[in-house]
């Protein structure tokens, strides 16, 4: 198994997308880029700790590749609106890659630079590709938010419709 960590705005939406994904054994939703240990949500949501909220991919890479979980992290958010997606602003929702290894380092900055290249939006790409330092779970609430509590109106409003779009576009590479 390896592990990706990525921001891309709200944990709760990471989570729900990349836990549909064969090959991914767990998303744990949490912080990381910060300066203070074992911030809570509280203090996050200040933009005063450095964190930015992540989700902690564990995958099979021989089931799906982190080139893969790149895609899906490319498609399912804007990375060239700095510290916001949608209406969701701070630093803490900023768009980020947390690498764990030299692999993932350089894939992701080769990637990033393809698409900018290649302008695939119409604005340069502000994703933060940073190595991992620490990783703190997320308090227990926040985990599988989007299926526990998908009746409420940030779930029907913002993750739902995400969610709609990625398994439309990521058909094949849905759990069963």
């Amino acid at each position: 198994m390896e592990i990706a960590v990525l921001g891309a705005g709200c944990f709760w939406c990471v989570e729900a997308v990349f836990s549909e994904l064969k090959g991914v054994q767990s998303v744990i939703p949490g912080y990381t880029g910060g300066h203070i240990k074992n911030p809570c949500y509280k203090e996050v949501c200040t933009g005063e700790t450095g964190h930015a909220e992540v989700a902690k991919i564990t995958f099979d890479p021989s089931a799906i590749s982190f080139l893969e979980l790149l895609e899906v992290f490319w498609k399912t958010h804007d990375p060239t609106t700095l510290n916001r997606q949608g209406n969701d602003v701070g630093t803490q929702y900023r768009s980020a890659i947390f690498y764990t290894n030299e692999n993932q380092r350089v894939e992701s900055q080769r990637v990033k630079e393809e698409l900018n290249d290649s302008e695939a939006w119409p604005n340069p790409i502000v994703t933060e590709i940073a190595e991992l330092t620490e990783f703190y779970p997320a308090e227990d609430y926040h985990k599988n938010y989007f299926s526990e509590h998908g009746d409420e109106m940030y779930c029907k409003f913002v993750i739902q419709p995400k969610v709609e779009k990625f398994k439309k576009a990521f058909s094949t590479k849905l759990k069963s």
